[in-house]
Order: C-alpha cells, then sequence, then structure tokens
C-alpha cells in the first residue's frame, strides 16, 4: 500500500455531522496528507485483586483528525470558486461571490459550516463527518503560497475501498514573484510571510453521542502570523517604534499572480506587531516580526481574495 496513491474529496454538508458524500468531481489535489485518532478514550480499570497483573483497557470513543497541505490557486475563471473552496468554508471563512469578477473568504463567528471528507488510502477508505479546522498560510519568495489544513471530525468509519480518480482543476499556481507585499502603506523587502488563522477547534464530551462526543465547533480565533522586513533607516520605518506604540495598519500581499481568475491577495485592515527581533538574511540585516490582527468592526481581520 502506497504512500503516493492517497486521495482526498471534501463536500460541504448541508445538514451537520451528516454524510454529504463527496465524489470524483469533490477532489482536492494535496500534499502530504496524514489521519490521526484524536481524543481516543481507553479507560483503565484500577481495580485491586490479589494479583498484581491489570485488566484489559475499555475502548470509549473516538474523534478522527485529518491534515495536508493545498496550493493557493484559483479556479482559472474569476467569479468561480476555486477547488480549495470547501476547505476554507470549514475553518470559518464565509464567501463571498460576485460573479466574473471575484470570489471572498472573510472571517465569520457564526453560521459556520462543515465538511465530509473521505480519505482514500490506496485500498482503505476513513470517512469523516462534520469536519471542521484551521489553516495556516506560508508564502516564501520564489515558491508558490500553499495552506496547511488540519480538520477534526467525527469517525464515520473505515473499510476496504478501490481507489478513485480525483477530479482535479488543472489551472497552475502562480509563482511568489513580484508580490507587492506592504505593512501600514510600507513596501517592506521581505523573503517570507506566513500567518495563520488560530481557529481553535474542540469537540465537548457528550454521553449521548455514538462516539462520546458532540459537535465539532470552533469557539474562538487568534489571527496572526510573521515576516522578515528588511531592516532600514527610523525615518523610512520605525518598526520598533511601531511595536512600543501599538501601531495598527494595513498588511496586504497586494496581488500576487497575473492572470485573471487566478490571482490572489491576503489582507489585515488592523495588523499590530507581537515581537520585534533582529535577523539574518545570508548578510542583510533584518527583523524577524510576529504580528496579530485586530477586529475593525467584527469578523474583518482577515480576507483571501480571488480574482
Amino acid at each position: 500500500m502506497l504512500i503516493n496513491r492517497e486521495v482526498i474529496l471534501a463536500k460541504i454538508e448541508s445538514t451537520y455531522n451528516t454524510d454529504s458524500s463527496p465524489g470524483a468531481g469533490d477532489g482536492i489535489l494535496i500534499e502530504a496528507p496524514s489521519w490521526t485518532h484524536e481524543n481516543a478514550s481507553m479507560v483503565e480499570r484500577a481495580v485491586v485483586k490479589g494479583t498484581l497483573g491489570k485488566h484489559q483497557s475499555i475502548y470509549a470513543g473516538n474523534m478522527k483528525g485529518v491534515s495536508f497541505d493545498v496550493e493557493i490557486k484559483g479556479s482559472g475563471a474569476a467569479g468561480t470558486a476555486p477547488e480549495v473552496g470547501p476547505l476554507l468554508r470549514a475553518c470559518s471563512l464565509g464567501e463571498t461571490i460576485v460573479g466574473s469578477t471575484s470570489v471572498t473568504y472573510a472571517t465569520v463567528s457564526d453560521s459556520q459550516e462543515s465538511i465530509t471528507l473521505y480519505y482514500y488510502s490506496d485500498g482503505l477508505l476513513h470517512k469523516i463527518t462534520g469536519a471542521m479546522g484551521n489553516a495556516s498560510f506560508d508564502m516564501s519568495s520564489n515558491g508558490i503560497g500553499k495552506i496547511n489544513f488540519t480538520f477534526l471530525g467525527h469517525d464515520a468509519g473505515h473499510s476496504d475501498a478501490s481507489l478513485v480518480s480525483g477530479s482535479y482543476d488543472a489551472t497552475v499556481p502562480p509563482p511568489i514573484i513580484n508580490v507587492p507585499f506592504s505593512i501600514g502603506g510600507y513596501s517592506a523587502a521581505i523573503a517570507a510571510l506566513s500567518m495563520d488563522l488560530g481557529n481553535s477547534v474542540t469537540a465537548p464530551p457528550d454521553m449521548s453521542s455514538s462516539d462520546g462526543f458532540g459537535d465539532v465547533i470552533i469557539n474562538a480565533r487568534d489571527v496572526s502570523g510573521s515576516f522578515d522586513p528588511a531592516q532600514v533607516l527610523i525615518a523610512q520605518k520605525d518598526f520598533i517604534g511601531e511595536w512600543k506604540a501599538g501601531t495598527t495598519g494595513s498588511l496586504t500581499t497586494g496581488v500576487i499572480g497575473s492572470s485573471a481568475g487566478n490571482r490572489y491577495a491576503l489582507t489585515c485592515p488592523a495588523a499590530y506587531y507581537r515581537e520585534v527581533s533582529p535577523g539574518d538574511r545570508e548578510g542583510l540585516r533584518t527583523y524577524e516580526i510576529g504580528f496579530a490582527a485586530a477586529e475593525v468592526s467584527g469578523d474583518d481581520e482577515f480576507s483571501l481574495v480571488f480574482t
């Protein structure tokens, strides 16, 4: 059974924790997939008797976790949702489509959506329902943007199953070059940017549930990340002074990509620094800056826009 013969299918659920039966057309092109048994409970029986041996532990329920990386790319047609759309929606991001123009994913606190995941592993099928998760973004110069997803859901069973041929979007992701990154209106020279939605994903215990756990929920969010600007004189940009003053400003990648339908931009309207430390980029003095994103008027600290 080969590691490189694995397929992920994902589909939004119309009813929470009800299998939405994703098919080949719901395939997601992924890298480095893995699954885990989460919150697995094996109850030890601490009985006292005339011998020193232990009684067998009792299985008492588990959840299932899935993680993988996905390339950041559009659908190839402006105003048409990208392949990664269902995954973003299951990370508490609302989807807004403007026909022939754009698709925007922005933070929400209500109307959260869940997905069913089918994880085919060269002869085995793992089903996960009611899944929600977290997304972190990684962008480095001369590479391509990627999103790491981690999902938590209910274990809907595993079985022998023939590997499906997923239907994937053929759009090629744009490279991370000619990117007009800016922070507070200043065009900083950076080599890498990371950003994490910081979703807190949990499934509270529920003894009435067949697996002992209730609905998966996202109960908190802390959008944060880091970047590495070249050091400049204070007259140009006083990163340390702004950190001490708690200055906020718009952090944006600007538009990445040049072809309509395959362009995107990440934006935090009110970013502030959590730490500023010295760095080195091949002999060039830099700062290593950790930042977080604050709300301005509610549920507006982050957006990802495809155009």
